[in-house]
């Protein structure tokens, strides 16, 4: 082959992905601008059925996930602590070990694993349903038009990945936060005043914020990014399904972005 015609070919298809990839970017923050317009609108609850989806997707994304995330969660949490404890403790540095412990355990591994748990077991299953559906609509010659998509199916999903990572995020930290209490003090009330104390030292003011705006941006990104490449037809137009590695990748991204734009702002 002549060089040039194989560089020619070879920067077009190059020109192909990148134009690919930007639109998927791109419909990927329009999704997220439209689910957020429209969370925020009272008129996307005013319908009793659009209210029940809501709720209805609030449980599943939820419940399901509650008690085996918990369990995990504690099980992990005890694990880091002992390791931490007993290292610390032989080292002779046991005073740090509970900041090293809220700050590592508390501040970025639980938000961290929250999101991901909650997009591979609810998120991205939900996305690849919702875009089964489109295509068996579209075989159909019934595909709903856009606004009714996002209202009646994308919203719904999406304010329950919200809620979900939200809500184990949450749990899991006072969890681990009481395991941690528990596994340095035991069952004596008389650590309490020195624990609080030096948990209340690492949730200072700024890191409080910045652990609250990681949370909430993990839960947006996993709420947006699995819906937003189901509702995205390909290049024919056609709802054929996507590789869930690439999915997941997009998302792992995104987060991974997020975790460190927030270490910067904890750290430097």
């Amino acid at each position: 082959m002549n060089p040039v015609t194989s560089a020619q070919s070879t920067l077009h298809r190059w020109g192909r992905a990148a134009r690919a990839s930007w639109d998927a970017w791109w419909h990927t923050l329009l999704v997220g601008a439209q689910i957020l317009v429209l969370a925020l609108s009272p008129t996307s609850y005013s319908a009793g059925t659009h209210r029940r989806a809501v709720f209805e997707s609030l449980y599943r994304a939820t419940a399901p996930l509650l008690t085996w995330f918990l369990t995990l969660s504690a099980l992990v949490s005890l694990v880091l602590i002992r390791i931490v404890v007993a290292t610390a403790t032989s080292y002779g540095l046991s005073q740090y070990a509970l900041e090293v412990l809220v700050r590592t355990l508390v501040l970025e591994l639980i938000p961290l694993y929250a999101a991901l748990f909650v997009a591979v077991r609810y998120a991205m299953p939900g996305a690849q349903a919702v875009r089964k559906q489109l295509a068996l609509q579209q075989r159909a010659g019934r595909l709903p038009e856009r606004q009714m998509l996002l209202v009646n199916e994308l919203l719904p999903r999406a304010l329950g990945c919200v809620f979900s990572v939200l809500l184990l995020a949450g749990l899991s930290s006072l969890v681990a936060l009481i395991l941690t209490y528990l596994t340095v003090y035991g069952f004596s009330p008389w650590g309490l005043p020195g624990y609080t104390h030096a948990v209340g030292g690492v949730f200072t003011p700024a890191v409080s914020l910045i652990f609250s705006l990681k949370t909430l941006f993990f839960s947006l990104a996993v709420a947006v990014v699995p819906l937003a490449a189901s509702a995205q037809p390909d290049a024919l137009g056609n709802y054929t399904r996507r590789s869930d590695m690439s999915e997941f990748a997009r998302l792992f991204s995104v987060v991974l972005l997020i975790e460190v734009v927030s270490l910067v702002g904890n750290y430097y």
